[in-house]
């Protein structure tokens, strides 16, 4: 049986961040959205999450910020999947696989995308149970 898998939307578009909670949702899970990497790293702190969906160009504080706050923070990012959501990601690669970013998924995106996405990230899940 398929663990339900709770997801934090980062992405300071409130049109793009509001499109991924409802698709997540869609798909069974639980979503909650942050509007920035300030946003986020005050809900990873409060919160576990399974999932953490990033967008890396935001005001306040970069999605490359909040995967160096979770570096600094290890005990919030234990068991938490990291996937970076961008259109820049083609000139970053280098920078996000050393920070341990392997999962990029490239704006913009159809639906099937992130509902593959998150299949896979189920299937893991469930297989590491």
């Amino acid at each position: 049986m398929t663990r339900q898998l709770r997801f934090l939307v980062v992405d300071d578009t409130d049109d793009v961040r509001d499109l991924i909670v409802r698709m997540v949702e869609r798909t069974g899970h639980v979503a909650e959205g942050a509007a920035d990497g300030v946003e986020a790293t005050i809900a990873l702190a409060a919160h576990r999450y399974d999932v953490m969906l990033l967008d890396l160009s935001m005001p306040r504080m970069s999605g490359e910020d909040v995967v160096r706050w979770l570096g600094a923070h290890p005990d919030r990012a234990d068991g938490m999947r990291t996937v970076v959501v961008t259109a820049w990601a083609g000139d970053r690669r280098g920078a996000l696989h050393e920070l341990g970013i392997t999962t990029v998924l490239p704006k913009p995106f159809r639906r099937q995308h992130l509902t593959d996405l998150i299949a896979d990230i189920t299937a893991d899940t469930d297989a590491e149970c």
